[in-house]
């Protein structure tokens, strides 16, 4: 029986275990302000890889996504323009902060978040705009952040899946005004659990580390209205070792992605992920498009692989404008999301985690060939 492939997997090791340890030793398991031996070193050294001169880490990437909000003083009438085609949680955020989302379509042929679309959906009561990099692929960000300037909005990058994702030669995390990552078990680094904002305001992080443990200036001192979003020192002792390896994932993510589409390639059924020019793909899934189908063939074929131990997901099945609470609370205008619903219809994801080998990749090329003739 073959082994099955997971979608995602985290790769720990002797390292990660050995760190941890010494934080149970320790005694000291979590910091009161947030800032632990090796929650610091974990931000330093994260800053240091994104490019920017902070960054703040947080219990969860959702923590992270909620905190930038809270920091930018959103109020209830505000709208927050963000992407339908992604994780739940970048509108779960909004509401939690007070604010409205607005949905807006997508790019086709990326997945992210369409610049024309973008444009039309901007009101008096827009405030910020946050774009997903999504499976990996950042952004076209230099006009988002153009048009974002023009009306005096925040730019929030949401890059929960674009740990090292590239734009024109600077990382994702180092484009907008703020950034959340997530460091959820099956990213392209683990904490377990965990987020990270990053930025290059010093007011911005000085009240991202207030948020983060209720608010306080100094112990006691409670200057604005906080949360419990602190990073825990085991988590912050796994991410230790994770951010020097992530360079080394990266490139196996890469390898295993051009291998997989130099298996793919000619199969006509499907559209293959396109990388833009100037781009640097950071691969947390490789996405695929099955034309012109509907989402029960998509689902039909995506039970096969799963049949053949093969991890295919779909992301995302429903956009976030149609999940019941946003359809109720927050209906987009009919029709204006398209091609949104188009893609939740027909993509799929595939592994291409650094545990993949080449004969695995062999057989989910071969598998998917063979269904699809």
């Amino acid at each position: 029986m073959r082994n099955a492939i997971p979608i995602n997997q985290p790769i720990l090791d002797d390292e990660e275990i050995q760190l941890v340890v010494k934080v149970l030793k320790s005694g000291i398991l979590t910091e009161k302000g947030g800032g632990g031996f090796y929650v610091s070193q974990f931000e330093q050294e994260f800053a240091k890889f994104i490019g920017t001169k902070y960054a703040v880490a947080f219990s969860s990437g959702t923590a992270a996504l909620h905190a930038t909000l809270m920091t930018i003083g959103l109020r209830s009438d505000d709208e927050v323009l963000i992407p339908s085609f992604s994780f739940v949680a970048v509108a779960e955020a909004v509401v939690l902060a007070g604010g409205k989302p607005a949905f807006v379509d997508i790019n086709p042929d990326t997945y992210c978040m369409d610049l024309e679309s973008l444009e039309e959906q901007i009101s008096s009561r827009t405030q910020a705009i946050i774009p997903t990099h999504l499976y990996g692929l950042a952004c076209d960000m230099d006009p988002i952040i153009e048009l974002a300037h023009k009306h005096d909005l925040i730019v929030i990058e949401d890059a929960a899946q674009a740990h090292g994702a590239e734009y024109k030669g600077r990382k994702a995390g180092a484009l907008g005004d703020m950034a959340c990552f997530s460091f959820y078990a099956t990213k392209n680094i683990t904490t377990g659990e965990g987020g990270m904002i990053t930025t290059n305001n010093s007011e911005y992080a000085e009240t991202l580390r207030e948020i983060r443990n209720h608010g306080e200036q100094k112990e006691y001192k409670s200057v604005i209205v906080g949360h419990n979003y602190r990073m825990s020192e085991i988590c912050g002792a796994i991410g230790v070792a994770q951010i020097s390896k992530l360079p080394r994932f990266l490139e196996s993510r890469r390898k295993n992605a051009e291998t997989l589409t130099s298996k793919l390639s000619g199969v006509g059924k499907l559209k293959l992920p396109a990388v833009p020019e100037g781009y640097k793909h950071s691969w947390y899934v490789y996405t695929v498009r099955l034309r012109g189908a509907n989402a029960g063939k998509r689902n039909k074929v995506v039970g096969k692989l799963r049949e053949k131990k093969i991890g295919a997901t779909v992301y995302y099945p429903v956009p976030i404008h149609l999940m019941p609470y946003y359809r109720e609370q927050f209906p987009p205008e009919k029709g204006v999301l398209i091609k949104t619903e188009t893609a939740a219809r027909q993509v799929f994801s595939l592994p291409v985690h650094p545990k993949i080998e080449d004969e695995q990749i062999e057989y989910m090329a071969n598998v998917l060939k063979k269904l699809l003739k």
